[in-house]
Order: C-alpha cells, then sequence, then structure tokens
C-alpha cells in the first residue's frame, strides 16, 4: 500500500515534547482541564505534537527534495523546530506560531487536511487540538459528562465567537462596539450571570450560612468551612457516647501557626465537646487508622467492621470539631457554634439514591452507597438550589436580550461551575491542614473513605465557594481557539459510523481496569442533569450514565468474575477498532494513546496475559499494522497522587491498515525479519536521545511492525504466533542488540537487569516500572509475587540479597527467574552459609538455570563496574570468583547417598 510517510512514523524529538507536557500539567489558570473534572486527560502539548506529527510528511517522503540523508536530517530538524515552538503552553494562541504550524500541515495535505476523529474524546484535548491547528474536529463518547465538557471545548466557543455579551452592565460600558474577540464576550457573560445565580443563591440559603461572633477581636466573621468529624455509638454499654473518628486533630501545621482541637470528655454525661487550641502544645492523637478505632471517652477498642456494619444500617453520624472564619490577616479557627436553623427537605438526586456506586474505593462499605449519601443535607440543598437556579439564570439571559442558543450556552457553562462546586461541597472533601483549604473529592482516580471533611460555605469567597467554582470558566473560554469547526455527539464507539475512510483517528481508549469512568462520572451527571436536562434532552435521558457497553474490565459488574470482566474489555474494544479501521483515512497514520496500570488475567489452559497484549492483539487481529509505538510522558503525579500507583505514561501506537495481500510468515522467517530490521531501527532511535527506559517501550514499535505486516506467522505446529510469543522474540532480539550475554532469560529477569542498569538499588517511580514491564512482556504485580520487586507509595526498587529469605526453596515456586537465582545464591555465599550453602542451593536446580546464573552475574558485575558501584559489583564478583568451587561442591554434593533421591528442580518459566 502505497503512502507518503509522516514524521511520526519515523522520528519524534520526544524530550521536547516531553518536557512540554511535564511543564503544563502544573499550569492551572486557563488552562482546559480546570473547566471541569475529567480523569487521566492527556496533556494539550502531546495531543498537538501527536496530530502535527501525523499530518505533516517526513523528509524521507520526498526524494526529489531531500535526496540523501543528510538533507533529510536537516530538514527533520526544522520541523523539530517548529513542533518545539508548537508545544510549549505559552505559544497556545501565538498565532503566529500556529500558522507556521498550519502552512506545514496544508503543504503536506495538497492543502485539504482530513477531518480529525476522537471516538473516546473524554476531557477533549485531542479534539480541541485539531480545532487549535486548523482542523475540522469532532468528538464523541458514551458517556454525556465527557460530551458536554468536549461541547463546551470545540462547539460553543467556536459558534459564539466574536459575539458581544448581553448583560446590561457589559453593553453599557461597550456600547455599540462588536470588537470582543474569540469567547470573550461570551466569558463575560459567564461572569454576570454566574453572580447573579451566586446572588439569587444566597438570598434562599443564606439563613443556612451565618457569620459567626470573632472572639477577641469582636464583630462578625464569614465562615469559609466547617469541620467534621464522623461519630458512631460506642459499642461498650457502660459508654455509649458518640465517639469520634479523627485521623487527626491538626487543623492547620504550618510553622507558627499551628492549630489543633482537644476533645473534652464529660464521662458523666458520656459527651464529647471539642475547644480550638492554638500556641505551644501538642495535639491529640485520631481515634482512627486502618486498623481501627478507639472511643476517646472509655478507651474500648472498636473494630472497623463493627464501624461498617454501624454504616451500612445508616447510623454513622457527624459533629463539628470547629469553624474556619475568614480573618483581615489569614484565616482564624474557632470553638463549633450552634446553628440551629432547620434544613428543608431535598429531593435532589433522588433518581441516584436507590442506584449503588461502585468503584470509589471503600466508602459504600460504610454505608455511602449512592451518590446522594456523598452529601450531608446543607449541601445537598445547596446544590439542588444552585442546580435549579441555572434555568432562572437561563431566563435572565433570554430576558436581557439573548436567544435561545446562546442563553444555553451560558447556561452550560454554569452548570459545569455548579459540577466543579459538588467537587468540593461534598462529605468526602478534606481539609488540606498545610495549605489551608478544601480539597477535591476526586483529588485521586477514585474516592477514599474520609474520617473529618471540610463544609464550605458556597459565599465566602475563599476556598470551595461558587466564587472559586466559577471563575476558572471564563478565564478558560477567553484562551481557547475561539474558531474552526468541531462536534461532539454521544456515540457507543462500537455501533457503526457513518462517512467511512475519510477520518484522521487520534484516540485515547478506556484503561483496561484502571478507570471506570461511568461510575466516576455519576457523581457529576446528576447534578448536571437537574440543570441541563431541559436542554439536552438527549444527553440526559437516563437517570445514570451508561454502564453496560463502556468498554472497561470492570469487575464488580460481573460479579468479581475477572475474566469475563477481561473479555468483556477485549470484546467490545475489538468491535471499536474495527470501526477505527473502517473510518481511517488511507494516507494518514492513526494514533492511539494506551497508559494503564499493569492487570494479569489467569484463564484455563492460558496462563496469564496482560492488557498490553490485549491492546495489541485486537489491533493486529482487526488488520491494523503497528508501524512504531512512543513513549509520551502524559500524567502527573504529584500531590494526592504521589501516593498511590497512578497512571504515569502513555504509549501512542502509530498505526496504518496492513495491505489486503499481505504475506504470511513462518515463525523462522518472522524471527530473521526482526534479525534483520530490529538492530537499524533501535540504532534510530537511540540516536533520537531515547533515554533507556523508554528504549525499551519504543523498540516494541520496529518489532511489532514487522510481525503485523504479515497476515499470519505460523508457528511450527501450524497453530498462529500469539501476540505475546511475538512480544517475547522481539525482546531477545533487542536485548541480543544491546548485550549478548543476556541470551534468552526470562522476562522477570530482563526487565530486572533493565531497571538495575538505569536505577541500580534506588527507589525510582512506578511509573517508568510500569513502563519498563510492559515493554518486557511482564508486570510490576507479577514481579512483586515473584520476590525480585518492592512497591510502595508510589515508588519500586529491587529487593536486596540482605532482604531475602534465609531457606528458600526453588521446588515451592510457582516461577523460578534467573535473577532471584543470583541473588539467593548472593544470600546463601555472602550469609553464614558460605560456598557449600551456595553449593546446595546450586544443586536444586536444573542445568539451564545454573548456567543462566552465572551468566548473568557476570552481566550484572559489568554494569557495577561501568557504573562505580563498587559494593554492589563486590558480591557479584565473589560469585563470579567463587563459581568453580561451588560447580565442585555441586558434584561432591550429587555423589552423596542422600542425593540419588533429591528432587531437582526444572525451571520451566
Amino acid at each position: 500500500m502505497a503512502y507518503k510517510k509522516k514524521l511520526i512514523e519515523v522520528a519524534l524529538p520526544l524530550e521536547v515534547i516531553n518536557d512540554a507536557a511535564s511543564r503544563e500539567k502544573s499550569i492551572r489558570q486557563g488552562h482546559p482541564s480546570t473547566l471541569h473534572l475529567w480523569w487521566s486527560r492527556k496533556p494539550l502539548a502531546v495531543c498537538r505534537a501527536v496530530l502535527f506529527a501525523s499530518l505533516v510528511d517526513d523528509p524521507s517522503s520526498h526524494p526529489e527534495q531531500f535526496p540523501d540523508e543528510k538533507a533529510q536530517e536537516q530538514e527533520r530538524q526544522r520541523l523539530f523546530a517548529i513542533l518545539g515552538d508548537l508545544v510549549k503552553w505559552e505559544n497556545s494562541g501565538n498565532e503566529q506560531v500556529l500558522e507556521m504550524a498550519r502552512a506545514e500541515i496544508l503543504k503536506s495535505t495538497g492543502g485539504e487536511p482530513p477531518p480529525v476523529y476522537d471516538p473516546f474524546c473524554g476531557g477533549g484535548s485531542i479534539p480541541l487540538e485539531a480545532q487549535r491547528l486548523g482542523l475540522y474536529a469532532r468528538g464523541s463518547d458514551l458517556n454525556p459528562v465527557a460530551v458536554l465538557i468536549t461541547k463546551t471545548l470545540i462547539e460553543l466557543p467556536a459558534k459564539f465567537a466574536g459575539r458581544p455579551p448581553v448583560n446590561p452592565v457589559a453593553r453599557e460600558k461597550s456600547g455599540p462596539n462588536n470588537g470582543w474577540q474569540k469567547a470573550a464576550g461570551l466569558a463575560a457573560d459567564i461572569r454576570y450571570y454566574g453572580r447573579w445565580l451566586r446572588d439569587e443563591a444566597e438570598k434562599r440559603l443564606g439563613r443556612l450560612y451565618p457569620k459567626v461572633k470573632l472572639p477577641a477581636a469582636g464583630g462578625e466573621g464569614t465562615i469559609i468551612a466547617w469541620l467534621w468529624v464522623r461519630t458512631v455509638k460506642c459499642p461498650n454499654p457502660a459508654c455509649g457516647c458518640d465517639m469520634p473518628l479523627a485521623s487527626k486533630f491538626l487543623l492547620s501545621a504550618k510553622k507558627g501557626q499551628e492549630v489543633w482541637v482537644e476533645p473534652q470528655v464529660d464521662r458523666a454525661k458520656a459527651q464529647v465537646s471539642f475547644v480550638v487550641r492554638t500556641g505551644p502544645g501538642q495535639p491529640p492523637a485520631g481515634t482512627v487508622n486502618r486498623r481501627g478505632a478507639i472511643c476517646i471517652c472509655c478507651g474500648t477498642p472498636v473494630p472497623l467492621d463493627y464501624i461498617r456494619k454501624l454504616g451500612r444500617q445508616g447510623r454513622i453520624g457527624g459533629a463539628v470539631i470547629a469553624q474556619v472564619i475568614a480573618g483581615k490577616e489569614g484565616k482564624i479557627y474557632v470553638s463549633p457554634s450552634e446553628n440551629n436553623e432547620s434544613i428543608p427537605p431535598s429531593d435532589f438526586l433522588t433518581d441516584l439514591a436507590a442506584a449503588r456506586i461502585s468503584g470509589y474505593f471503600n466508602p459504600p462499605n460504610y454505608g455511602y452507597d449512592s451518590i446522594g449519601s456523598l452529601y450531608n443535607p446543607r449541601q445537598r440543598y445547596a446544590l439542588a438550589t444552585f442546580a435549579g437556579l441555572v434555568k432562572e439564570a437561563k431566563a435572565q439571559c433570554l430576558r436581557d436580550g439573548g436567544d435561545e442558543d446562546y442563553a444555553t450556552a451560558v447556561a452550560t457553562y454554569l452548570a459545569l461551575a455548579v459540577g466543579r462546586l459538588a467537587n468540593r461541597l461534598s462529605s468526602f472533601a478534606i481539609w488540606n491542614i498545610h495549605r489551608e483549604t478544601i480539597e477535591q473529592t476526586f483529588s485521586e482516580q477514585g474516592v477514599a473513605m474520609a474520617w473529618d471533611y471540610a463544609e464550605a460555605n458556597p459565599f465566602s469567597g475563599s476556598t470551595g465557594s461558587w466564587e472559586g467554582s466559577l471563575e476558572w470558566i471564563p478565564k478558560c473560554l477567553e484562551l481557547l481557539p475561539g474558531g474552526g469547526y468541531g462536534t461532539a455527539e454521544q456515540r457507543d464507539a462500537t455501533a457503526a459510523w457513518d462517512d467511512a475512510g475519510k477520518w484522521l483517528i487520534s484516540t485515547d481508549p478506556p484503561y483496561y481496569s484502571s478507570i471506570t469512568y461511568a461510575d466516576f462520572a455519576d457523581f457529576f451527571y446528576g447534578v448536571l442533569r437537574q440543570a441541563l436536562k431541559e436542554d439536552y434532552p438527549e444527553l440526559f435521558a437516563t437517570v445514570a450514565t451508561p454502564k453496560a457497553a463502556e468498554i472497561v474490565a470492570a469487575w464488580h459488574r460481573f460479579d468479581g468474575d475477572r475474566v469475563r470482566a477481561s473479555q468483556h474489555f477485549r470484546n467490545q474494544l475489538a468491535r471499536a477498532v474495527k470501526n477505527i479501521y473502517a473510518a481511517m483515512h488511507d494516507d494518514y497514520p492513526a494514533t492511539i494513546y494506551y497508559a494503564f496500570k499493569e492487570q494479569e488475567v489467569t484463564e484455563k489452559g492460558e496462563g496469564y496475559y496482560t492488557a498490553w497484549e490485549s491492546i495489541l492483539g485486537v489491533l493486529i487481529e482487526t488488520g491494523l499494522q503497528i508501524v512504531c509505538t512512543w513513549p509520551l510522558r502524559t500524567e502527573r503525579v504529584t500531590g494526592r497522587k504521589t501516593t498511590k500507583n497512578a497512571l504515569a505514561s502513555s504509549i501512542v501506537l502509530v498505526c496504518r491498515k496492513r495491505a489486503p495481500n499481505a504475506p504470511v510468515a513462518t515463525r523462522r522467517e518472522f524471527i530473521a525479519a526482526v534479525k534483520r530490521g530490529l538492530p537499524a531501527a533501535l540504532k534510530g532511535l537511540e540516536q533520537s536521545n531515547i533515554p533507556p527506559v523508554d528504549l525499551a517501550q519504543a523498540a516494541i514499535g520496529p518489532g511489532m511492525a514487522i510481525f503485523s505486516q504479515y497476515s499470519k506467522v505460523y508457528e511450527a505446529t501450524g497453530k498462529p504466533m500469539a501476540v505475546r510469543t511475538a512480544l517475547a522474540i522481539v525482546n531477545q532480539e533487542f536485548d541480543a542488540y544491546l548485550a549478548a550475554q543476556e541470551g534468552m532469560l526470562d522476562e522477570d529477569t530482563r526487565f530486572c537487569v533493565a531497571w538495575f542498569e538505569q536505577f541500580g538499588l534506588r527507589e525510582a517511580p512506578f511509573g517508568a516500572a510500569d513502563v519498563l514491564a510492559r515493554a518486557k512482556n511482564t508486570s510490576v504485580e507479577r514481579l512483586v509475587g515473584d520476590g525480585v520487586l518492592a512497591t510502595a507509595k508510589g515508588k519500586v526498587r529491587l529487593l536486596k540479597w540482605e532482604e531475602l529469605a534465609d531457606d528458600w526453596q526453588p521446588g515451592h515456586e510457582r516461577r523460578i527467574t534467573a535473577w532471584r537465582v543470583v541473588q539467593q545464591l548472593l544470600k546463601a555465599l555472602l550469609g553464614s552459609g558460605g560456598e557449600d550453602a551456595a553449593a546446595r542451593l546450586a544443586h536444586c536446580l536444573d542445568g539451564a538455570s545454573v548456567a543462566q546464573a552465572r551468566a548473568l552475574a557476570y552481566r550484572l558485575y559489568a554494569i557495577c563496574e561501568r557504573k562505580g558501584w563498587a559494593e554492589e559489583g563486590l558480591a557479584y564478583n565473589s560469585l563470579v570468583v567463587s563459581w568453580p568451587a561451588i560447580e565442585q561442591k555441586m558434584a561432591q554434593f550429587a555423589m552423596e547417598p542422600s542425593a540419588q533421591g533429591e528432587l531437582v528442580f526444572i525451571n520451566e518459566s
């Protein structure tokens, strides 16, 4: 199939792109991610770079202009310079830079670039960047929240670009002048009607958010937040107090400004009150942790099972332990005061009240099993009021002269602001004692159980308030392209598509089981539906987000059956990829992002397989050829996520349609093709300065390109070769290229050697391990289970030989790795047992395992010598030096009568 190679099929300035992506993740003001929460959004820099490089020809496609490698490389560097400017955040609205990029796209596409389609649009990053590059952008998603977010990024700003605001204040100031640029007029109206909505809400809710009397200074102050703890009845019948479940009593950890709560216990009345303390002193320890709770009144230990039981009975209560007040010179903490205002009943979220939630970590275990249960009564009533006022704000916009479509657009952004408010107005939004702010409910990939939480005052003008929720939205709008064409629609990616063969496909499909988007999106769906269901009746037709067709391996939807969940994921993904194949333009490669925390699933007779194998297998079986793979940094791992194994990287798979007359190959022919093609490809990758931890993943690209160029590769048995086998062969040739002595070592050992060479025995980010494990056809989970790797708080390290067991029995292991054998031999040799212990251990292994261990010891010593790691090198040197003595003792043990009946473990891993 003849086509011009695109830049992304040959080379990318990965370091430049990854640096821009990393920097972008720390930018908040005006960034589209602040419009409304969506999970695992891709950085705009990455999406922009991938789209540009998918459309622009590589210089090698024009030998008439660039006849030799030197000329081609010169032109490639010119394109890299354009791309380097393009990915910078500060150039997102720089028309000079954007025009240079658009000109290159037009030149490479004959002036008729293809439209771009993302069938899993999520947070809208890919369609937005397509629009920024002057392309027609189309996004679709099964999830209505994702569709709405994408509409507000690519449809509405472009539709109303250049339009002046309709609110009376702006009209009076600007007069008849129609000089409003891009979506600035729409942004001005969002600010105006957002303030109008806030004022109306305060009229109706103000009595529930009273001011409080300040202690020493006198006067009244505005409450920023009420700080709550959950309570349960003490199980001790002699006590029976409402015992507070506080993870901590510290309120502010700022140095020199420490504030805490001191519980006051009245044992006679079995009551607890709370007093705020400042100055010198020590806050008391919390009363609950992962091991259980303790009653502060009587000291009775309380197991978590007891608390869970009461929670499922609806018997977890709450108590305010402090109030945070806005002071002239900072926040003031005061002891709780009485507020006897009754809260009217609210039918808010009744549609979702009966439906159990899943995928939220552990709140359902404690009775918080519906969306409505995640809010306290005042929060529910407040959100119902704000959501209802969106319709009234739209009516006011109509009265001020806005037409129906425009007023609906204003209402849509106001509804997103209510969604943003909900994220900090739930009983799972915690108080940050370092920043003295309210955290988002979804500050992680899910919702964790919160024993103490901060209830925001939406009228405070401070953290968690309406003003903070609203203002991010117009700031974002003012920086959007505000031009071009774009559409977003709700669509099941597995259903048939129209307009076959015309689209440039770039998409970010779901990540196996890492994120159950539909479960999470329900948190916002109820709020948005209440505000907008009359304006978007089709989008909000159901009472909850669609889940049955979602392409995720959600085990809870299959009664905990991981195999069925995995099969569902693979089958649905295959149907979606079939549609991608039919829709994609023959002249342009499709780009598919894939990032996940590796999973393994076991099926009878099939052993384990990984999600990485699933995506590769589906693409190849559908008729796509994987041309190359690019490791790109796309996930932020700061803040609370640093203690979790959050997503850290994406692999961009660049795919073409396989030729319809593609040949078949035997295993021998495939291996010969890999041996011929892979070294040159690896040399090119090294010249592009790919870091070692990424080189292994990038090597999959040319390897899979060879494998997927064939319609089938047959084993000697006549069966088609599995993707796992092909990956193993590619990895073997990659290893041979880097170090011939590593030979045919197992996957886990190849991971350990590559990791050791990069990081030694130091800790490194989980994401780096995850990327490398996928490249080696294994997983972090498997390596931990094999006893060679330790992982905690988002960090990974190799276990030192000193940490291993003294009485290791290889015959009891499901899988033996050469790495583990070497480390255990070091443990035996350098421990108290010496050469005798090492020889006895080696005697229990088969000859191949012993030979591999010896070869690996040489390889590891060479690495240590090159790296200057004297201490580690000495250990491997000792093993190598002792090897003759170990072999001699092994031979002696074999001659002993007691050895004749001993079991020798043959490693079949």
